[in-house]
């Protein structure tokens, strides 16, 4: 008997622990036409960006870390260059955030030249913007609308892989969703999954 309440209370340790783990770590489940959470982060040059200023606009968020394969990808080919490139203009700001725990102004404006990025990356070591938008995966996209409410959540594009030679035979989804919006009309796969490294969050 003494073995059982013994073997029953370390389940309930292992319960409440798990669940204090779960709670601190816990996302959020942002759903397509809900308002986009507001923030305020500085970039890699210092500079203050604040989403609501930008309500009238189309906004492209961008999960970001300098040390995932799945985003060297992109980077190292000049596709996710090229595609922010040709989307974003006098309606459309492309911003992408870097929610990494060992994340800071030096290290993102480093990456920022090593990949000639002429776009914001925000600091968010705190993980707090990451995880009121539910992101788990880098490079993982949202496209918030000019009423700065969500229109599209998940992956760049249709192939989950860290190759490059898969961009040329996917759908970018993020090019996909833009041309769409930019036109008028509303997003056709406004949420697909994510993929790609998990991001590395404080707690």
């Amino acid at each position: 008997m003494r073995k059982f309440f013994y073997s029953f209370a370390l389940l309930v340790v292992a319960a409440m622990v798990f669940t204090q783990i779960a709670a601190k770590a816990k996302l959020a489940d942002l759903a397509i036409g809900k308002p986009a959470p507001d923030f305020t982060l500085e970039d890699q040059n210092g500079k203050t960006v604040h989403l609501a200023d930008l309500k009238g606009k189309i906004v492209v968020l961008e999960w970001f870390n300098e040390g995932c394969p799945f985003v060297q990808k992109h980077y190292s080919t000049g596709n996710m260059n090229a595609v922010a490139s040709k989307h974003t203009g006098e309606d459309v700001v492309w911003l992408a955030i870097n929610s990494s725990k060992s994340a800071n102004n030096a290290s993102n404006l480093k990456a920022a030249k090593e990949w000639s990025m002429d776009r914001p990356i925000l600091n968010d070591a705190s993980g707090a913007v990451g995880k009121a938008y539910g992101a788990k995966n880098t490079p993982q996209m949202f496209i918030i609308n000019k009423d700065q409410t969500v229109a599209y959540r998940g992956a760049i594009d249709s192939k989950a892989s860290a190759e490059s030679e898969d961009i040329a035979g996917s759908t970018n989804y993020v090019a996909q969703a833009l041309d769409e919006l930019k036109a008028g009309k509303s997003v056709s796969q406004a949420e697909t999954k994510p993929y790609g490294c998990s991001v590395k969050y404080a707690d």
